[in-house]
């Protein structure tokens, strides 16, 4: 059982730090607001007119609008060329709709998708937004993902070798009994049903020594994780896998214990004939 946790806590950090990373992202698309900049000739009617059909879509969370006045204000206040400003006759700057996309369409392919939406509306002169950040981090998600997948895959045949080593070495302790129990007529899935049993609790046993293990490892790291955060002006929280993916992981521990036992009890009673 203690070879099982320890095979299984890896996995399970993992997960958890993908879980983490994921959740500590998932409002990030507030950043991805796209700046639809109208043409200059198209009037306050026509800007209104554009951020209500973008409201009305379903990937889109808000619309802000920033008329040339305003636009023109600020880059008055913050660069410090008032004085040449006030030489042009015309103001340069356009109206400008700041578009941020609902959650469901924070990915790269959404995103592109309601750009070149936005792009077709008439009296839309120029979409400007930047993905690559989010498609960079899409990517890495993906790799921890699959090094999750690829640790699971190989610590689980770790823990069904595991497994069938014991029920083997367990099965050969009690060779004198399986023979006596065949004598009297018992069915090798007779015989083979409580070595099946054994793995399935040597299953049970590692997954809740390697939740607990799970669970310590997150509460040691919480405090500091949510002290880092507070520096950064976050109230972030570290989480753990939570009591649904915990039953998971005692299910999928339960199956692998399970696994090895009826791969070694298969294969070694089946070869034990009574004498």
């Amino acid at each position: 059982m203690a070879v099982i946790g320890i095979a299984l806590v890896l996995p399970l950090l993992l997960q958890v730090f993908l879980l983490n990373v994921s959740s500590a992202t998932a409002n990030w698309n507030q950043t991805l607001d796209i700046s639809v900049y109208m043409d200059r000739g198209a009037g306050a009617a026509r800007v209104q007119a554009v951020a209500k059909q973008l409201r009305a879509r379903g990937d889109v969370a808000a619309v802000n609008i920033i008329t040339a006045d305003e636009a023109l204000a600020v880059f008055r206040r913050e660069s410090g060329f008032g004085d040449a400003l006030d030489a042009l006759r015309d103001n340069p700057l356009p109206d400008t709709l700041v578009v941020t996309p609902a959650r469901t369409a924070s990915t790269p392919q959404a995103m592109a998708t309601l750009k070149t939406a936005i792009a077709a509306m008439a009296d839309v002169q120029t979409v400007q937004v930047d993905t690559q950040w989010v498609m960079r981090l899409q990517s890495m998600l993906e790799i921890i993902r699959r090094v999750v997948w690829l640790a699971s895959g190989l610590f689980g045949s770790g823990i069904v070798l595991v497994v069938g080593n014991t029920i083997r070495l367990d099965i050969l302790n009690r060779r004198t009994e399986i023979e006596v129990m065949k004598l009297v007529g018992a069915t090798d899935s007779f015989t083979r049903r409580p070595f099946l049993y054994g793995g399935i609790w040597y299953g049970l046993g590692g997954g809740l020594l390697a939740l607990a293990l799970c669970a310590a490892t997150v509460g040691l790291l919480a405090g500091p994780v949510e002290r880092l955060a507070g520096l950064y002006g976050s109230s972030y929280r570290l989480e753990g896998l939570g009591w649904a993916r915990d039953i998971q992981v005692l299910a999928a521990a339960a199956v692998l214990g399970w696994l090895g036992s009826w791969v070694a009890a298969t294969r070694h009673i089946r070869d034990i004939a009574p004498t």
